[in-house]
């Protein structure tokens, strides 16, 4: 069954305007959540925090700072919303979270149109190793 009025969870791996939920979805509310925690723990960089906040200004949503699972349930809750759609997540933080999600309400995950088709899974953690391996791929046909 379709959701009539579900949120949309824009997350760090497709904040833009590609971001398959926005594009499915572009009349329903959207929200960002600076993951405080995870800022705090991996000590996310000014710079890499400015990319951050810069990407979203740029796209029509919501930007809140707390626990993402937390925040996100409430923005569905005060957009009397019946689910909540986002992008399928690649990194392990971003998928426990959407598991924590989906404990509390309906959670549709699209599949993003990839950056690159790479041959291997890519290696997570830093931009430069991901792009170290993509970089040639990206490059190949021209």
């Amino acid at each position: 069954m379709t959701m009539q009025r579900p949120v949309l969870w824009v997350h760090e791996e497709a904040l833009g305007p590609r971001n398959p939920a926005l594009l499915e979805r572009p009349d329903s509310p959207g929200i960002f959540v600076f993951d405080a925690r995870w800022i705090k723990e991996a000590r996310i960089s000014r710079k890499r925090l400015g990319f951050l906040y810069e990407s979203a200004l740029d796209l029509p949503i919501t930007l809140r700072k707390g626990d993402v699972a937390t925040e996100v349930l409430r923005f569905a809750e005060r957009h009397n919303a019946d689910g909540v759609v986002s992008s399928l997540p690649v990194d392990p933080r971003l998928e426990r979270i959407a598991a924590s999600i989906e404990q509390h309400c309906r959670l549709e995950l699209l599949e993003p149109e990839p950056f690159v088709t790479m041959p291997r899974p890519p290696r997570l953690g830093r931009f430069s190793r991901y792009w170290r391996d993509a970089e040639p791929v990206v490059w190949e046909g021209f």
